[in-house]
């Protein structure tokens, strides 16, 4: 199976290889996903962070599986990214990461994960995130 990770932190990549890592067999492959909008939206420690959090994935998981990672910076909605990856390369699942959010900070912010849940059609799995 090919598995599809969204991330955009170490705690986000680290709860993804939590849950992946021990339903991971040799014939499994992972492309971890890092999207940034790039521009003057994206300062050099938030590409730092997303760089981060793809190591995370490659050296938790690449001894198991082929790992490979993308930071994607063209401008785009992280969900527009990461459904881009989706349709390219066909993955059999897409696991993201969630943390809480109040009623308010989702109307006000959105969700990337649920607006890719609404849009994919591939399935998903939801890991839950601890607070930081």
């Amino acid at each position: 199976m090919l598995f599809v990770l969204a991330t955009d932190s170490v705690k986000r990549s680290e709860a993804l290889c939590d849950y992946l890592e021990p339903r991971l067999d040799g014939s499994d492959a992972v492309l971890a996903v890092n999207s940034q909008r790039g521009g003057d939206r994206t300062s050099t420690e938030k590409l730092d962070r997303g760089e981060e959090a793809l190591s995370v994935v490659e050296r938790r998981l690449s001894g198991i599986v082929p790992v490979d990672t993308r930071q994607v910076v063209r401008g785009n909605d992280p969900t527009e990214d990461v459904l881009g990856v989706v349709e390219r390369y066909e993955p059999d699942e897409i696991v993201m990461g969630i943390r809480r959010h109040s009623a308010t900070s989702k109307l006000v912010f959105g969700s990337v994960a649920q607006d890719i849940l609404m849009t994919a059609n591939v399935p998903m799995r939801v890991v839950p995130v601890p607070e930081e």
